[in-house]
């Protein structure tokens, strides 16, 4: 590949002065415009009688600029000041045919893939000398003859809303104080710039700041002495939420993104910032391999390009820094006990530590400044090597820095000396001044657009010239010595459940409001969801808190955690609530009632504190009456599904909105107690249909006669020690023999009594999947919150015994184990569930649910998790997903150790055989998985760790509590050709069953419970809501439909199109079953109409708009065309793997 080019010229990238000149080269790409007008003068002087020549071959030049031509004959020339304003329409180059036999793969052509590099780097080290994970950097000193060094250096204060003290501890501390620094010392100098990320902390201090800071604030912005980077609510996530702020408060919107704190970068934030509007982003923690090896060939600065973009539509320019950390020791250049000396908050008398290499920096002054000036730029010019152009970005800052006007002083006032003798002095070539992010790209891109950067045969990108493509992930981050940071994927898993929790409760709140006030026709119906708008601001707020670096990762200090938790439970609670009124709205129940008055209905399952599992609430229906229960189906297709509520006495019957009998099945519910496994209740299942985005109603009635009551299921134990006793009413039997089974009308299910653990699934048609379940422990006296280091391999735990329960009936089977294990507590038990419903996606999949305790000293220095032991000839190549919206080829590396072959995996994983079956596990939450030997998958699902492992939080792990983790597991089957998971490095796509699972998991149904239970003498009338006027295409997702500024819903003119709604396309694997067994009715190949979505409601001024929606000239955002127009006619047809979002209007019909 072009990646592996070695530079061989005497002269810096391989000859850049040559580089001037069109180089005759065929692969080479074209020239700069500027060139060719000089070109086509020559031309017509030279050919003055062949003048018909010449219109036919400007005619061709004009159409190969309309059009665009395939590299390598690209043309990277872009309107100087434009800065993509406009880009090109996408561009295409035929896509890669795989190895899989005929089927071609939707695949881009780039310079770099990541598994390129894991499969050519060593991971071998090796010992740079002053730069430790690089080399000792040269250069000649003639690199910056021809054009000279521009160097901006970049103050920036990173600012955690949350680590080791809360986001509020923080504040107080400190940045408040640094903003109000910021703004004073940056008002006294024209000359001094600043960058800021977190709005999170900006709201809180414009809330509390006066009128002339924050005029003095907006002034240094339109300056462009400050500039908002990234401008999430957090570093790099809820973009949406700052953004829109931002905008609305100091009317900006960011166009360059600043990440210099996650721990690893998905391709999915590259993509979403794409289609935000944004042009560039800057990076920093990826593999220390990866970056010595980009920076040999000086490819730290790419074009980001997503796996299957074949158009290079998503393409976003990216910078990676190259050190070893932020801080200004790892930022002016390789040798940090040198760049240590220029961080002069660390003289002596500041609150910072002293420079570790014991060579501390001193004041700057007329005697030293040239010794200094000098030292200095012999480290921007050699950290300018690892780059291709001469433009040279230089942060400068570190954690909560500029906390005082001292401090800040202190490095505008000896940078500015060091600058001046910089600049007076041109035998340096080179200039030195304080930028910010837009001023380093903006003088980066108008290098490049001079100079040809491009390396013979190199693919680059139609956007910015010069540069390598990339596509792929940079997970598992590694940053010293084989320090895999693997362990944040599984810490506080608890949280991470609730964080997801509380994402898909606010999605569905979200929806409910739009549904609202879309069918509101009078002032008086806006108040109820109005009212709640603050509420909902601040349970958005709340859950993009727990997304920053150190909340969702579980890497903050114990009581941050329990602030994170406090907020997310509030939120929580405030949601249900709204949602619960919200229902009786639409219901037609509660018309303009006041919206203090108490709702007639609460939610099914409850917490009764922010570190609690949720609890099931019981109903109880006293003789002659029926407790209604609502569900609301938060997604686009109508679901039928198998549901369960408990009740307290199982005699009961489910009746359906028309007062019609529905068959149902009452079990025992299992508790995780080895002397009481029976809690006293029992569960109720049946089939419920809920219309898409709607709402059904159902009641449990006691005593209703002419139906049957639910029907007992059928118990079989087994237990070693004491015998279980057999509630009423339940046939009991003893499971006799080593192997039991579970079945529905697709899969049967072998399990091995002794261990209670699932051995094989025999299918139908008699094929068999050897699954081998196991439950094992780490021990890890080297891991903490961030890393995973575990000594040797995880051992089983479970031992023969224990106690397991059968439970059969017809709608739902389960086999129920708590097994024996070393410990008088057993750490976990578990449930393995079947469905039987035609029609329904649940009769496919296998449920794993595990109740996990890790608590106690037992368990300090275990991580816990589960494996599967499946026959298939995976060759240890799996994928796991990112963000919940693509997938990622892994394959486990011996040179690697196996924490760095661990993975996130916030959803799914999945392996593929060589003939094409597919096991498939989904996930309700983030956990880490890997595939450490063929045919083998395992997942971590909790970890209780001592040691702070020294990357600063100062504490292990050790606030475990009780939970469940929930699976689904999927078994398919090819039948159509097979991709070879081996030679390509293209991720696999999930089958459009696997999807509809995910998303039947990730978003379920939810229940509400009528608090008082109503005479079944009287037949209520028929109670149920369908807003959509049909189900979507089964593989178009409504990521949201939301009202984005409800405060404002009443005072915004109607032309303002005060809804949004957000489509997801998903691409999905068609070699798996096109539409058999997902009961799909269509896809999204054929155009939604917005117009005609929603059942009587009129939807107008409907545009496009980007994913931040606040950009509407979506032409810059790098969409195709046909997923953007939609004013006139209202069609949408998006593209698989994009994201489109939509602003309208909506009207009840009159």
């Amino acid at each position: 590949m072009a990646f592996f080019s070695s530079y061989t010229g005497n002269t810096r990238r391989g000859g850049w002065t040559n580089s001037l000149l069109p180089s005759s080269n065929p692969k080479s790409k074209l020239p700069r415009k500027s060139r060719k007008r000089t070109f086509l003068k020559d031309l017509i002087f030279a050919n003055f009688f062949t003048i018909g020549l010449l219109i036919s071959i400007l005619l061709f030049i004009a159409v190969v600029f309309l059009y665009g031509i395939p590299k390598p004959l690209s043309s990277h020339f872009k309107p100087r000041n434009s800065r993509i304003a406009k880009l090109r329409k996408p561009f295409y180059r035929k896509p890669v045919a795989s190895d899989g036999g005929n089927e071609v793969a939707s695949g881009a052509v780039v310079d770099i893939t990541t598994k390129d590099l894991y499969d050519k780097i060593e991971f071998s080290d090796v010992d740079g000398g002053p730069w430790k994970q690089g080399w000792r950097v040269n250069y000649k000193g003639d690199e910056w003859d021809s054009e000279k060094l521009k160097v901006f250096v970049v103050p920036h204060s990173h600012n955690d809303p949350g680590w080791k003290l809360t986001v509020e501890e923080y504040y107080e501390q400190s940045s408040r104080h640094i903003l109000d620094t910021i703004v004073e010392t940056l008002s006294k100098d024209a000359r001094r710039k600043f960058i800021w990320e977190e709005m999170s902390y900006l709201e809180r201090w414009w809330r509390d700041s006066s009128e002339t800071k924050r005029e003095a604030f907006i002034n240094l912005v339109k300056n462009d002495q400050l500039e908002i980077v990234g401008g999430g609510w957090v570093m790099n996530d809820e973009m949406t939420e700052g953004n829109m702020w931002l905008n609305d408060t100091v009317g900006v919107v960011p166009k360059n993104a600043w990440a210099i704190d996650p721990f690893g970068y998905s391709p999915t934030m590259a993509y979403l910032l794409r289609r935000m509007g944004f042009e560039n982003m800057l990076i920093q923690r990826t593999h220390y391999e990866l970056k010595k090896e980009l920076a040999l060939h000086k490819n730290l600065e790419y074009i980001w390009r997503q796996s299957w973009d074949v158009d290079e539509s998503t393409d976003i320019f990216v910078h990676m820094m190259p050190f070893y950390s932020y801080d200004i020791p790892h930022t002016c250049g390789p040798e940090p006990a040198i760049c240590c000396q220029f961080d002069f908050a660390r003289m002596r008398g500041f609150v910072y530590e002293l420079c570790p290499w014991a060579q501390h920096p001193v004041e700057t002054d007329q005697d030293n400044v040239q010794e200094r000036a000098l030292k200095l730029i012999d480290q921007y010019r050699k950290k300018s090597t690892l780059y291709r152009t001469n433009t040279l970005l230089v942060p400068l800052g570190d954690d909560f820095r500029y906390i005082s006007i001292d401090e800040a002083e202190a490095q505008f006032r000896n940078y500015q000396l060091l600058f001046d003798y910089i600049n007076s002095n041109p035998s340096l070539n080179a200039e030195a001044k304080f930028g910010t992010l837009e001023d380093y790209f903006r003088t980066l891109r108008e290098e490049a657009e001079r100079i040809n950067y491009s390396v013979p045969g190199e693919v680059g990108s139609v956007q910015v010239g010069g540069f390598p493509s990339l596509s792929g992930d940079f997970f598992t981050y590694a940053d010293r010595q084989h320090d895999y940071w693997s362990g944040y994927y599984v810490s506080r898993p608890f949280f991470k459940a609730v964080d997801r929790v509380l994402e898909q409760t606010l999605r569905a709140s979200e929806i409910m409001i739009a549904l609202l006030l879309g069918y509101c026709q009078k002032s008086q119906c806006e108040k109820f969801p109005i009212n709640f708008s603050y509420k909902l601001t601040a349970a958005r707020r709340n859950l993009a808190l727990f997304q920053h670096h150190d909340g969702v990762t579980g890497t903050a200090k114990d009581h941050v955690v329990e602030n994170y938790g406090t907020r997310m439970h509030t939120s929580l609670q405030d949601l249900q609530i709204f949602m619960s009124k919200a229902v009786e709205v639409l219901l037609g129940v509660r018309h303009e009632k006041s919206d203090q008055n108490p709702s007639q209905f609460e939610p099914e399952q409850v917490r009764s504190r922010y570190d609690a599992q949720p609890v099931h609430r019981a109903i109880t229906a006293p003789g002659g009456s029926a407790q209604s229960v609502i569900f609301f189906n938060p997604l686009e297709q109508t679901r039928d599904e198998i549901v369960m509520v408990i009740v307290n006495k199982p005699d009961v019957t489910v009746l359906d909105s028309n007062w019609s009998c529905v068959k149902s099945q009452v079990s025992p519910e299992w508790q995780h107690d080895k002397g009481k496994i029976f809690t006293g209740r029992h569960r109720v299942h049946w089939r419920a249909s809920v219309p898409a985005m709607g709402l059904q109603t159902y009641y449990i009635a006691n005593g209703f006669i002419g139906c049957e009551k639910a029907k007992p299921a059928k118990l079989k134990f087994f237990a070693n020690s004491n015998p279980l006793p057999c509630p009423t009413p339940y046939a009991c039997s003893k499971l006799e023999g080593d192997m039991a089974e579970i079945r529905n009308q697709h899969q049967t299910l072998i399990f091995d009594v002794k261990l209670g653990l699932l051995q094989k699934i025999s299918h139908n048609d008699g094929s068999q999947n050897v699954i081998g379940e196991e439950i094992g422990m780490y021990s890890s006296w080297g891991s903490g919150a961030y890393l995973f280091k575990p000594n040797g391999d995880a051992q089983p735990i479970i031992q023969a015994g224990g106690q397991m329960v059968i439970t059969e009936g017809h709608l739902m089977q389960e086999f129920y184990s708590f097994p024996k294990t070393t410990w008088d507590k057993t750490p976990i038990s578990h449930s393995t569930r079947i469905y039987n419903g035609d029609d329904t996606i649940q009769q496919f999949l296998i449920e794993k649910e595990y109740h996990v305790e890790l608590l106690g000293q037992d368990f300090n220095d275990r991580e816990l998790i589960v494996r599967y032991k499946t026959d298939l000839d995976s060759k240890r190549i799996f994928y796991s997903d990112l963000n919940g919206f693509q997938m990622s080829r892994r394959e486990t590396y011996d040179k690697i150790p196996l924490q760095g072959n661990y993975y996130p995996m916030p959803s799914l994983s999945f392996m593929q055989g060589s003939s094409g079956n597919r096991f498939s596990v989904h996930s309700r939450q983030s956990l880490g998985v890997a595939s450490l030997k063929n045919g083998w998958l395992e997942i971590m699902l909790d970890r209780r760790l001592i040691r702070d492992d020294d990357r600063g939080l100062g504490q292990g792990v050790m606030d475990n509590r009780p939970m469940n983790v929930l699976f689904h597991i999927l078994t398919e089957s090819n039948i159509s050709s097979v991709a070879n998971p081996v030679s390509s490095s293209l991720p696999l796509d999930p089958s459009l069953l696997s999807h509809l699972v995910g998303a039947h998991l990730n978003y379920p149904m939810l229940a509400f419970i009528a608090k008082r239970p109503q005479e079944i003498s009287v037949q209520p009338p028929s109670r149920s809501f369908s807003p959509l006027a049909a189900s979507l295409p089964c593989d178009l997702h409504i990521v949201n439909f939301k009202v984005p500024q409800p405060l404002k819903y009443s005072q915004q003119p109607l032309e303002d199109s005060r809804f949004v709604l957000v489509l997801q396309r998903r691409q999905w694997d068609s070699s798996y079953c096109r539409k058999g067994r997902s009961n799909c009715s269509n896809i999204g190949d054929e155009p939604v109409n917005l117009f005609y979505m929603f059942k009587e409601l009129a939807v107008l001024n409907a545009k496009a708009t980007s994913l931040n929606l606040l950009h509407d000239d979506v032409e810059m955002l790098g969409y195709l065309e046909q997923s953007v127009d939609v004013a006139q006619e209202g069609h949408v047809l998006i593209s698989p793997m994009e994201i489109q979002a939509y602003k309208l209007e909506l009207r009840p019909h009159q």
